[in-house]
């Protein structure tokens, strides 16, 4: 006779109700308050002082290069106690015509209770101009993207005071102007490590509100995420078809998540615009190497985009300024933009992972998704919405039970919506710890969890 525990659905256990933390909002508004314009200015006026840094560029020279800008962030880094390192690896390609050694420089600040679990911040410290193999030319790289880099550097500095439940990464990435190359040489690092990377939150030009037509947002930043995930896309293209899916991949999940989060911040005073295409029309940053991984991954970027301040030769033609100089920057926007991302790493890393549900119902008046347990017992919500919604429109709590089986039989926690067509409805369900913070939705679709897709096993022969 096989005997099974079960286990309700509780949010907060009694003991623990009555030593209650405070509300996740109270720790992501005091994070977000310690981010510092002065530090970010600071930051990206060295980053400019390197000259060029160029992919191409000297990596000894001790002033000027790539070499020379990558050492100061990683020793940046390692100023506030944290493990630092340098990941690379030799490439050559179409915009690398030599083999050259491409290095990030990433920091690592290990998890109290699920250290596999990780979140990843980057933005890519290399620069360009006008022709993007010319690497003797001056290249300040304001905006693009010693934004993204400076956004790096303090989320190290706010973040590494304190401890979070998950692993937080920060890195600095080379060689995205010659092909997204230290976003792949870090994705590759990444599985190299086993690592559960929950997120990717990818910086790149996230400091001017006003684009080149006069046209300004300072009041929004854009959150590009993907669709249909990418990685596996051959194996799950059937059933999506079938199933759908084609507007909830981790990523898509992601974002609805950042959207929700700004929201419940106001005070950072900073909307998300969540754009549904994986980056800019025609264009792409180092986000991407991680989706080919199979990993979350979203870029943010500015509202707006001034294409006079962006891979241009330093000059003036017909009164106008070209070039990405830190002049043309809006420092008190850049600030909100990072106060957000340094709220949402701290809201990741404090929360569980997001489950793995799967959904049934076909031909029943009732809807019931099943998912593992997580380990430490978290509670869940689960949520759904209308196919043509664009974000979760209902939840509930406290409706799920998980067994736990004493003998070998795998566990499971399930629950059942009633009158709740399948049909007519996308679900999902969250993770939610007991200090209050929450994950993002997984989606109960074909390639709608939060880790590498892994296709199912053939069925045997004759069936």
């Amino acid at each position: 006779m096989r005997r099974y525990s079960f286990l309700p659905l509780v949010l907060l256990s009694t003991a623990a109700h009555a030593q209650q933390p405070p509300r996740p909002e109270v720790l992501l508004n005091q994070v977000a308050s310690e981010v510092s314009q002065q530090r970010l200015y600071r930051d990206i006026s060295k980053l400019v002082s390197f000259g060029t840094r160029h992919t191409l560029s000297s990596q000894t020279d001790p002033k000027r290069g790539i070499g020379a800008s990558v050492r100061w962030a990683e020793r940046e880094m390692k100023r506030l106690g944290l493990r630092t390192l340098q990941t690379c690896d030799t490439v050559t390609g179409r915009r690398v015509p030599t083999p050259t050694r491409v290095c990030n420089a990433v920091a690592i600040q290990r998890g109290t209770e699920r250290p596999n679990d990780v979140v990843i911040i980057t933005g890519h410290i290399d620069s360009r101009v006008t022709d993007v193999m010319n690497a003797a030319a001056d290249s300040p790289g304001a905006n693009d993207d010693g934004s993204g880099t400076a956004a790096v550097l303090e989320a190290a500095r706010v973040l590494s005071k304190r401890k979070f439940p998950a692993t937080v990464v920060y890195a600095a990435l080379s060689g995205e102007e010659q092909g997204l190359l230290g976003g792949k040489i870090l994705a590759d690092y990444a599985k190299a490590q086993g690592w559960n990377v929950v997120a990717n939150l990818n910086n790149d030009i996230i400091g001017n509100s006003c684009g080149s037509d006069g046209v300004c947002n300072p009041g929004q930043v854009r959150v590009f995420s993907e669709g249909p995930r990418w990685q596996g896309r051959e194996d799950l293209a059937a059933r999506q078809r079938s199933l759908g899916g084609e507007n909830d991949s981790p990523s898509r999940n992601l974002s609805r998540y950042l959207d929700a989060l700004a929201e419940r911040l106001p005070a950072i005073g900073l909307d998300v615009m969540p754009i549904w295409r994986n980056d800019r029309f025609g264009r792409g940053g180092d986000h991407t190497e991680f989706l080919n991984a199979g990993y979350p991954a979203v870029r943010f970027s500015v509202a707006v985009e001034n294409y006079n301040h962006q891979h241009q030769d330093l000059r003036k033609e017909g009164g106008v300024e070209y070039g990405d100089t830190i002049d043309k920057m809006d420092f008190p926007y850049l600030t909100k933009v990072v106060k957000l991302n340094i709220a949402a790493l701290a809201a990741l890393a404090s929360a569980p992972p997001p489950p793995e549900p799967t959904v049934q119902g076909a031909v029943s008046t009732d809807t019931t998704l099943l998912w593992k347990p997580l380990s430490g017992r978290p509670g869940y919500a689960v949520h759904w919405r209308r196919t043509d919604a664009a974000t979760w429109q209902s939840r509930r709590d406290k409706v799920a039970q998980c067994i736990t089986p004493e003998l070998a039989v795998r566990a499971e926690c399930s629950a059942v919506l009633k009158s709740i067509r399948v049909d007519d409805w996308v679900f999902g369900v969250s993770s939610v710890g007991a200090n209050g913070f929450e994950s993002p939705v997984a989606s109960a679709v074909p390639g709608g969890a939060f880790k590498p897709y892994v296709p199912p096993p053939p069925a045997p022969a004759g069936q």
